[in-house]
């Protein structure tokens, strides 16, 4: 019966350890994700850009409202990588 108990509250932790690890993931690090998720696609969807220097000042139509909203894209002319 002690072995029973023993795998019983094995068991237990790792459920309880489990869950903590996914209540950690979807309360801070999925929220980053998602934002930086809806950021490179409102970016690849931009228009009238006016870029100077590392970012671009762009227009990106939201399909929720229908109106133009601005955003701040990098410039991806100046983000390549120096490879010769």
């Amino acid at each position: 019966m002690k072995e029973a108990t023993g795998e019983l509250n094995m068991t237990v932790v790792t459920v309880v350890a489990i869950a903590a690890v996914a209540a950690f993931f979807y309360a801070f690090v999925w929220p980053a994700i998602q934002s930086s998720i809806e950021s490179n696609t409102r970016c690849a969807a931009a228009q009238n850009c006016q870029c100077s220097g590392d970012e671009c000042e762009c227009q990106y139509l939201d399909p929720e409202t229908n109106q133009y909203v601005d955003i701040t894209c990098p410039n991806n002319d100046t983000t390549g990588s120096n490879i010769d």
